[in-house]
Parts: structure tokens; sequence; C-alpha cells
């Protein structure tokens, strides 16, 4: 029996360097119907030539302009024929049964609108994540982040979202839900699709069979990440956070951004701190829009504080 077609969105920026080892990985993928597609927001390296010469088989959607992870990202999910669509950072590489046991997993669980990875550092094969946890005291985490792979890493189950780099949703999700809000360009985008998600009964499965080995901040990092985490975070909870769970979530969170504001301080000459404290300036200044954009969000949820509470970790 033939499965659903599945897709695979690869968004890339001047990764040319880094593609070769991503699409090797996924032309060994075990599964068929299969289409991969490169969403390249706007490159000036070698990325046309490299898949043109190597990977005909590949389709390239050469963007005008580079739009982040979210804009290139949503770019695929909009060019992708797929009834499966799964995301892959161009930094990563893929085991041959990734795209089958996401396809599997959502087969199994009609329930689910999204799959998590386990996802290894390609250099030492420590957990990079075992999904997305968004802390009771509203802070996201990767789940298992820095530990070693083991056992109590291998049960699948219920997680609150999937990471980006290596995730798998069911399009009938993303049709309800929406993609990912472009207002973010990077970083946090992915716990704010698996916040919208869970709001309307969409659940997210982690599954320890779909393996991928990932290097880890080739695209990103530094002052970038600074000022996009700080930022987003109060993007992410204003918009979804339910006003119910307001009293519960928002004194641990003014104390995680007082701490981070803090530090930023203290190493006031240092690039990522000024970043940080730029980013929550801007978040706060950017209130009125995010409110804005909650009302849309809040007024479609399905489930009850008390079901979203239970999602979030301690």
């Amino acid at each position: 029996m033939v499965g659903p077609l599945a897709s695979v969105i690869v968004p890339s920026f001047n990764g040319a360097h880094l593609l070769p080892a991503c699409l090797d990985s996924l032309a060994r993928q075990s599964y068929a119907p299969l289409e991969v597609i490169v969403a390249d927001g706007a490159s000036t390296d070698a990325t046309a030539d490299l898949i043109a010469q190597r990977y005909p088989s590949v389709r390239l959607l050469a963007l005008r302009k580079n739009a982040g992870f979210t804009g290139n990202v949503n770019a695929g999910l909009r060019a992708a024929q797929g009834d499966v669509l799964l995301l892959l950072n161009n930094d990563a590489e893929a085991e041959p049964e990734w795209v089958g046991v996401c396809v599997e997993a959502l087969q199994r669980h009609p329930e689910a609108g999204s799959v998590a990875s386990k996802v290894l550092f390609t250099a030492n094969g420590i957990i990079n994540s075992a999904g997305d946890v968004l802390g009771r005291d509203g802070v996201p985490r990767q789940r298992g982040a820095g530990l070693p792979d083991g056992p109590e890493w291998d049960q699948p189950g219920p997680v609150f979202g999937a990471m980006g780099g290596a995730a798998a949703f069911r399009r009938a999700m993303l049709a309800d839900v929406g993609t990912f809000d472009e207002v973010f360009f990077m970083y946090l985008e992915d716990v704010d699709l698996a916040f919208r998600a869970q709001l309307r009964g969409w659940t997210c499965l982690y599954q320890p069979l779909a393996r991928v080995s990932h290097l880890g901040s080739a695209t990103g990092g530094g002052p970038l990440a600074s000022f996009y985490n700080g930022r987003n975070l109060i993007r992410l909870l204003a918009k979804n956070l339910p006003t119910g769970l307001v009293r519960a979530v928002l004194p641990g969170t003014l104390r995680f951004q007082a701490q981070r504001s803090a530090e930023a301080l203290r190493a006031w000459r240092g690039a990522a701190a000024r970043a940080t404290l730029r980013g929550q300036l801007v978040g706060l200044a950017g209130l009125p829009r995010h409110l804005a954009d909650r009302r849309p969000i809040q007024g479609r949820r399905r489930v009850s504080d008390a079901t979203i509470y239970a999602l979030m970790g301690a």
C-alpha cells in the first residue's frame, strides 16, 4: 500500500556548504512517495548550481529575499504538495527511516497535528531536543537539551511541540491553525505554532525513532539569537497565554525576564547582551500589535485552561 505524499522543506540561506550532507540524508530515505524542496532565501552563494548539478530531483524554491526561517519555511509549505509536511534544518541529517516513522506516527494518531523528532548534536550525540516544552514560568525549553541520550528518551509520548528544525506536520492541522507567524522571523516560531495548535486541540507526539543529527547554530546564534529570543518570548505569551492562566504564569515570567535583563546589564559590553535588551524593549513596544493578534487566537480555542496548564512543564 502506497502511503501519502510526504514533502520535506529545507529552509536555507547561503547554506551551500551545509546542504550536501542534509540532502544526501534525504536521498537515503526509505519512504516513498517523497518530494524535497529547498526554500532558499535569495542566497548569493553556490546553492542554485549545487542543486542543479548534484540534486536534480530536489526542487529549488528561489525566493526574492531572505524572509528568515518563518518566511522561507512558509513559502516552502505553500509550494509543497504532500499531506505530511516535514521540516529539516540545512545543517541536519535525517536517519533513513525518519520520514517513514513520522508518517506512520501521524497515521496511527489522528488526534496528533505534529511529530517531534529525537534530535542529537552531531559532534557528541548529546540531546539537542526531544520535543519543545513550555514551562509554567512561561519559558520555552528544549526537552532533554544537553543530556546524554539513553533509555529514558526512547519512550514515545505527548509533548508540547516539535522543534522546528526536525518536525512533521499534518496538512489538516496547518490548514486549521495557520503556518508560522512571520513576525517572529526566527526563534520561538515553533513554540508559537505549537501553542496555537494545542489551543485548537491538536496534540504533538514525540517519536524517538524519528532520529536526526544536528550541527547546531550553523546559521544563527550570537546577537541574532539573543535579539529574537528576547523579543519573541513577549509576543509568544501575549498572543497565546489564556487569560485564565495569567495569574499563575505571570510571576515566573516576570522573574525570568528580570533575571535576563540583569544578566544582560552586567555583561553590557557584550554584543549578545545588548541584543537581548534591545529585543526585550522591542517586544514591549510591540505589545499593542501582539494583543491585537491575540484576539482571533483566543476566540477560536477549543480546550480549557486546565488542559493547557497540564501540558506546561514544571
